[in-house]
């Protein structure tokens, strides 16, 4: 998929994600099924603050990165599952459960207005993002924790794939009000 498509896939899922917000009550957005399972506010929370301050945060480190000895090399660190991720342009249909840390489980919301303005947030910042990646070497690149080596535009198509992976919790949460 290219950068452009995946931009506007951003769009409406973004425009999906903040639609979806008016059919929820604040305590609807904060109730938990369980004490290891997130809120929908949760999510949401989590899909803001993963896309500013890890994809696109890892974007600007590829853009000021040196070329990638071990990439120009063609070892670019990347498993085989990370390159059919890629090629189907989808993450995995799996549902992925880490235990909850303070490092990891994502805050409570404070209010719809906060979600809202944080995933318009995400798009502005990745429509801003996106005209540059085709100048950047696909050398220059930032590790992600399971992926390995991400060049700016893998990193800037995660965004999109990210958004879409967590519609399956979306439609599981609400199930559950």
């Amino acid at each position: 998929m290219s950068t452009t498509e995946s931009l506007q896939r951003l769009e409406d899922l973004t425009n999906h994600y903040i639609g979806e917000l008016d059919g929820f009550s604040m305590e609807q957005l904060t109730q938990k099924a369980s004490e290891d399972d997130w809120s929908l506010g949760q999510m949401y929370v989590h899909l803001i603050n993963t896309a500013l301050y890890m994809q696109l945060r890892n974007i600007e480190v590829c853009r000021n990165a040196q070329p990638d000895a071990a990439e120009a090399a063609g070892g670019g660190g990347k498993s085989e599952m990370v390159e059919e991720i890629f090629a189907q342009g989808a993450l995995p249909a799996v549902r992925v459960h880490v235990p909850p840390s303070p490092q990891y489980t994502p805050g409570q919301p404070e209010s719809k207005e906060q979600l809202a303005a944080g995933m318009r947030d995400v798009l502005s910042r990745v429509k801003a993002a996106e005209p540059g990646l085709a100048e950047l070497s696909p050398q220059q690149t930032a590790a992600h924790p399971r992926f390995g080596r991400l060049n700016a535009t893998e990193w800037f198509l995660l965004v999109e794939m990210h958004y879409r992976h967590h519609l399956m919790q979306k439609e599981r949460l609400k199930s559950l009000l």
